[in-house]
């Protein structure tokens, strides 16, 4: 039986989830593939059309 907004995580139990989570914002890359990927992407963007970000 699932309880609706109820879930357990070992890693968040754990203390793994806030780890990476302060690894990524103090080395500035982020952990998550989707994160990567937008990071990846937005400096190809910006190294393609020449601006910077405000």
């Amino acid at each position: 039986m699932k309880i609706p907004g109820l879930s357990f995580s070992l890693k968040r139990a754990v203390g793994i989830s806030g780890l990476k989570n302060k690894i990524a914002k103090k080395v500035g890359i982020p952990t998550t593939k989707q994160g990567l990927e937008r990071k990846i992407g937005s400096s190809i963007i910006k190294s393609i059309t020449g601006k910077k970000k405000k």
